[in-house]
């Protein structure tokens, strides 16, 4: 199985500019030690883009050029929030921001803790940069970045052999066309796919715990909708549950997490998870020959138990830590929603459908909108259509 996630840092951004207005929790803007260390991060920056080792060397400890220096960056800057004095230097609160060269219209931004000496002349110098409080990892701070170029994708791991991530980027360089071939909407036409060591890897750039992501082989990650602009996302491979799938599920699974990124600036807090997932999965089982019992077992199961679904599955229904059987029947339910429309409709249809879900803005009336407005249909009589045609090729 296989999700997105949406990540929200207005409100805790806002408390921290509150703060740092009031005085509190740092440094104010106009302390010599924050524009001293402002600039010394600025040098730092420019010698990383320019690939220039020694003089990132001048600004501190090199462990972060040597894991970065593969990644191909179009742009890398810091900006200081706050410089917190200690007994044997600093610690400095900065907001990271950088592109991936070829792959992202819009920056990735970290909150990150830099560690701070201070030569004996008064000059700053950085000895460490890591996450900020809550905030997850970001690859290279598992280790050495080992970088794999396909025809439509960027493969980065860490841990694992160049070999290795061949192999993610031929699936890769296969989901691509793929996706586009039935997604007639503007996108990059190109991903990039993070493979970390471990499960427990996986997690701390998601930055949740590892339970929440065991038995689920990858996510995708970035914000829905991003206004103007596509935002910067990312596959995220869990290599544990990835690792136990046959050859047709890695495929479907690298074309399903395409399918988000390609979607992703339709996709709205209107659209809901049996839509945005359904969709994915319709897209990933194209051109698999799997039939319907064979990629809906636990649905099936259900309807040759007497228990066929009553409703579309929620958005709750799709939460990672929601018991595996009901988590593989929400994610089946929602593919043979979209299958139906494709087979009933067509997939152009399909396609129109979930674009003006995701137009309508706000949840509430979004659905019962489209499905007049698209497919002719209301809430009810859809309903009943899905749960005959599941029934159908279920039972």
């Amino acid at each position: 199985m296989t999700g997105r996630r949406r990540a929200w840092s207005t409100g805790a951004v806002g408390f921290s500019l509150l703060l740092s207005l009031a005085g509190c929790g740092g440094s104010p803007p106009g302390d010599p030690a924050r524009v001293q260390v402002q600039q010394v991060l600025d040098r730092r920056s420019a010698a990383l883009l320019r690939h220039d080792e020694a003089a990132y060397g001048v600004t501190g400890t090199r462990t972060q050029y040597i894991r970065l220096r593969a990644l191909p960056l179009a742009s890398w800057s810091y900006r200081v929030t706050a410089v917190h004095r200690t007994a044997s230097g600093a610690t400095a609160d900065a907001d990271l921001s950088y592109r991936v060269a070829g792959y992202d219209r819009a920056p990735v931004d970290a909150h990150r803790s830099l560690a701070l000496g201070r030569t004996a002349d008064g000059r700053w110098y950085v000895t460490a940069d890591r996450p900020a409080g809550k905030a997850g990892q970001q690859l290279w701070d598992q280790g050495t970045v080992t970088v794999v170029r396909g025809a439509h994708s960027l493969v980065l791991g860490t841990g694992g052999s160049a070999g290795g991530l061949k192999e993610f980027a031929r699936l890769a360089d296969r989901a691509v066309p793929a996706v586009s071939g039935v997604w007639a909407t503007e996108w990059s036409r190109r991903i990039v796919v993070l493979v970390p060591r471990t499960l427990a890897s996986m997690a701390a750039l998601l930055g949740s715990p590892a339970a929440e992501y065991r038995g689920i082989a990858a996510v995708t990650t970035g914000e829905a909708g991003g206004p103007g602009r596509a935002p910067a996302d990312r596959v995220v491979v869990n290599p544990e549950a990835y690792a136990v799938l046959g050859d047709v599920g890695k495929q479907v699974v690298l074309t399903h997490e395409t399918t988000h990124v390609a979607t992703r600036a339709n996709t709205t807090a209107a659209t809901p998870l049996w839509l945005s997932e359904g969709y994915a999965d319709w897209v990933g089982y194209l051109g698999t020959g799997r039939t319907a019992a064979e990629a809906a077992p636990e649905l099936g199961r259900a309807v040759r138990d007497g228990e066929p679904p009553e409703a579309l599955p929620t958005d709750a229904d799709f939460g990672f830590t929601s018991e595996p059987t009901k988590l593989a029947r929400a994610y089946e339910s929602g593919w043979l929603a979209c299958r139906m429309i494709a087979d009933q409709w067509g997939p152009a249809r399909l396609g129109a459908f979930y674009r003006d879900v995701g137009a309508h803005g706000k949840r509430a009336g979004a659905v019962e909108a489209a499905l007049e407005k698209v497919l002719g249909t209301t809430p009810r009589e859809f309903t009943r259509r899905w749960r005959d045609y599941v029934t159908t090729q279920l039972d």
